[in-house]
């Protein structure tokens, strides 16, 4: 029952900007901490950004001013905000988020996957 799933992505040209959404499915649940992925072209996994439990982030090294991540939970979603796109941005991007119930942690889950392509 329970489940992450993504929403946002698609086809955008350099400089332009996407946003993306990991929810929570059901009603009972929340989400924590929480890391976005992604697999470009070259099949490497690169982690993107991280909001832990407290709200701290982090991200890479390759969108340091460029991304930001946050998370709602009045509607139990993480978002990350990709500014400034760039080609080399390209790929799949991964949801990763521990979630909970009743403050609780449950699981580790992973949303479906997002197709991101920035085009020069």
């Amino acid at each position: 029952q329970v489940q992450l799933v993504q929403s946002g992505g698609g086809l955008v040209q350099a400089g332009g900007s996407l946003r993306l959404s990991c929810a929570v499915s059901g009603t009972a649940f929340a989400i924590g901490t929480t890391n976005w992925y992604r697999q470009g072209p070259d099949n490497l996994r690169e982690l993107v950004a991280t909001i832990t439990w407290a709200g701290s982030t982090s991200y890479g090294d390759s969108v340091k001013g460029r991304f930001a991540i946050s998370r709602d939970n009045a509607v139990k979603t993480v978002y990350l905000q990709m500014n400034s796109l760039k080609p080399e941005d390209t790929g799949v991007y991964y949801c990763q988020g521990t979630v909970t119930r009743v403050g609780r942690p449950i699981s580790t889950y992973w949303g479906q996957g997002t197709q991101v392509t920035v085009s020069s």
